[in-house]
């Protein structure tokens, strides 16, 4: 194989030769992301037979687009808010007023985008080195496991579809081409609509420069880096003050060196803790039996990866690290966050396979079998709260318009049963402007258990006369 100058080929450390029957499997190789799309649909099955929405975020967006009239577009130039994400915004207006009515069709879209993703995932291996099988388990583990199978499933999570198919077709034009100015226009479009779309777009040149540091230091790779770098800098010239001092809602926006060590250790060891939803949550025990497994895990991985190849090790630390780099700073840490780190590891780590010990191997298979466990657990929740949601609004809008009267300006106390899960409504009532054409905002009140209300909410969401 020739190398390129500068430094070794990526491929060198992944890249195996023809196993045998090769041959008969050829076409697998070629479609091999074609076939990843095809089995990460039916993979998602309960994100498709949802039937309602998972919190706040998707019942304000369906208010703002309205039913009919003009919709109020999110502006374009408006640079100076804390979110500027008008590529997101606008799209998310837009399908709200089409698909808002048949949640179904919604979660239609996310799925087979998220199925999108995985393929150009699988393809952006294949185009590194990685064997076909090792890129399609790689691709479908990172597809169902549980930062995807959270972004596909909730609605509010289109800025992070679109960030991560920018950095994904990024790298792919960047890899078909041998031409430095081809590689620096894809590395310019691509980024700039990321950062249209969401914040976390500022890890694409990081990628970027990885991408050159360990694929031979190639000058498209060195081109797309620093014409990405360019996008990045004048997105930061603009906005870099807003970033760091404008108002924000919520304590998971405050930014703070301090954060940066615990949320990386949240998104390193929540894939391996399937009993946790949300990834906020994995150190909410603190270090107990299920984080020390899922240490051990992970320290028990790196070293199956250094066996194989200590590059891929590397990649695994270093490129996770810039997949993270926006979000480490943050107040918080959610699974949607982590979905370009999942996107990235979870194919390094299938493309130790064909290297790795049996032993090795042995850890892969249970690490994959936890992440796929956990992704099927985030979707069954998920599933569970679009269900219950789909009674609960429409009841409640029925109940604020029953109530509402001239004169009559107290707002509707809601009780949640003592088997109900009082973060599912906590969500769903959070400043929403109206549901269904019923104005609601201050008119509902979520109260604590035993306290007066007018109304008990049901685990299924319904409602009924407090007692």
């Amino acid at each position: 194989m020739r190398r390129s100058r500068g430094g070794g080929d990526m491929r060198e450390a992944i890249e195996n030769g023809p196993a045998p029957g090769a041959r008969r499997w050829a076409w697998l190789a070629r479609w091999a992301p074609l076939v990843v799309f095809a089995l990460a649909l039916p993979g998602q099955w309960l994100l498709l037979a949802n039937p309602g929405y998972f919190s706040h975020d998707e019942l304000q967006w369906a208010a703002f687009a309205g039913r009919d009239g003009p919709i109020a577009w999110s502006s374009w130039t408006a640079i100076d808010a804390f979110q500027y994400r008008p590529l997101t915004f606008n799209l998310w207006l837009w399908l709200s007023r089409q698909l808002f009515a048949q949640p179904q069709a919604f979660h239609l879209l996310l799925v087979v985008w998220g199925a999108g993703n995985a393929a150009l995932a699988c393809a952006l291996a294949r185009r590194f080195g990685v064997a076909t099988g090792p890129a399609i388990a790689g691709a479908l583990v990172f597809a169902l496991g549980p930062f995807a199978a959270y972004t596909h499933g909730w609605v509010g999570t289109l800025g992070d579809l679109l960030w991560l198919s920018c950095a994904l077709l990024a790298g792919l034009a960047v890899a078909r081409t041998r031409r430095p100015a081809l590689a620096a226009a894809a590395a310019i479009a691509c980024p700039a609509l990321g950062l249209l779309a969401k914040e976390a777009a500022a890890a694409i040149p990081l990628l970027l420069a990885l991408a050159w540091a360990f694929d031979g230091r190639k000058r498209t790779w060195a081109a797309a880096t620093v014409a990405a770098s360019a996008v990045l800098v004048a997105y930061l010239a603009l906005r870099i003050g807003v970033l760091l001092h404008a108002p924000r809602e919520g304590t998971q926006y405050a930014l703070g060196a301090g954060h940066v060590p615990l949320r990386w250790l949240e998104y390193q060891l929540f894939a391996f803790v399937p009993t946790v939803f949300e990834t906020f949550n994995t150190l909410s025990r603190g270090l107990d039996g299920r984080i020390v497994v899922a240490a051990a895990l992970w320290l028990t991985l790196l070293a199956t990866l250094w066996r194989s190849a200590p590059r891929l090790a590397a990649l695994f630390l270093l490129g996770g690290l810039a997949a993270l780099a926006p979000v480490l700073p943050l107040g918080s840490s959610w699974n949607h966050y982590g979905y370009g780190f999942a996107a990235l590891t979870a194919p390094v780590v299938a493309a130790a396979w064909p290297r790795a010990p049996r032993w090795g191997r042995a850890v892969i298979a249970l690490a994959a079998v936890l992440c796929l466990w956990h992704g099927a657990n985030v979707m069954r929740t998920l599933r569970h709260v679009g269900q219950v949601q789909a009674v609960f609004s429409p009841a409640l809008a029925q109940a604020v318009a029953a109530q509402a009267r001239p004169g009559h300006s107290a707002p509707l106390r809601l009780r949640p049963a003592a088997d109900a899960e009082g973060w599912i409504f906590a969500r769903l009532t959070h400043d929403i402007p109206e549901y269904d054409g019923v104005a609601i905002g201050p008119r509902v009140q979520l109260v604590a258990a035993g306290a007066a209300a007018e109304l008990e909410i049901a685990a299924d969401g319904r409602l009924h006369p407090a007692r």
